[in-house]
């Protein structure tokens, strides 16, 4: 990340902090229901800090340990048990969840240093009217899961795929003059397989996987009319790309 995006997000994670706690002069009333002590009456503890999420697009105060991962706060101080802990190492991308809109493993981040951040998991996908994520009904369509285990993991990767080959970000397999250039990636099998190579299935569903974000990523694009133009028209509009799934 360069110093300007360093900058940039600290900005942004210390304005959402100050929003919240103006918000919660205490903390929110459902951490308050379920025994988290207000703003200002935790105990001085060299162990614990207080930080403020956003998940899924609400506000969280939480007092964590500072040994506590992402994770863990996730699955046992919010009960959002979508993201699995499978490895607990980072190798199989079970817990995978977007932070600041960027796909991470969350076993692997402490929750104290993201403090500010606005987090996505799993829960998150679904509007909420329960329609589900296109990716979410692709993977149904495409029987992309078996035990389903991964899956989660595998919902928020494939989304942050699609942002990062819409922003232009080369894989390792991404042809370099295309790599050199500044325009979206074109999101082959073979780009999908290698990007989400980091996310294991161990009942071998990948080739569903790979099928329902090729679906996906064709869905969002414009039709092609099957009918030459003989006369010039107008120029093309720009060309839709998936992260306006979102």
């Amino acid at each position: 990340m360069t110093e300007a995006g360093k900058s940039t997000g600290c900005t942004a994670r210390k304005r959402t902090w100050r929003a919240v706690v103006a918000a919660h002069g205490t903390n929110p009333p459902d951490q308050v229901a379920s025994g988290i002590p207000p703003t200002g009456t935790h105990p001085a503890d060299a162990r614990h800090s207080r930080i403020a999420l956003r998940v899924n697009g609400s506000d969280h105060v939480l007092d964590v340990d500072h040994r506590a991962t992402l994770l863990d706060a996730l699955r046992e101080r919010l009960d959002l048990t979508g993201s699995k802990k499978g490895c607990d190492h980072g190798q199989c991308g079970a817990c995978t969840v977007l932070v600041d809109g960027r796909r991470a493993n969350s076993c692997l981040l402490l929750a104290v240093a993201q403090d500010g951040a606005e987090v996505t998991t799993v829960e998150g996908l679904a509007d909420d009217d329960g329609s589900l994520h296109p990716l979410q009904e692709a993977f149904l369509e495409h029987d992309a899961f078996q035990c389903g285990y991964c899956t989660p993991g595998q919902l928020c990767s494939a989304l942050g795929v699609l942002r990062e080959a819409a922003a232009g970000h080369p894989s390792h397999v991404t042809d370099p003059a295309v790599a050199a250039s500044t325009g979206p990636v074109e999101l082959s099998a073979e780009e999908i397989r290698e990007r989400l190579s980091g996310n294991l299935c161990r009942c071998g569903a990948y080739n569903g996987i790979v099928d329902a974000v090729s679906d996906v990523c064709a869905r969002s694009a414009p039709a092609k009319s099957t009918v030459p133009s003989t006369t010039p028209g107008p120029a093309p509009s720009p060309v839709p790309r998936p992260d306006v799934i979102v």
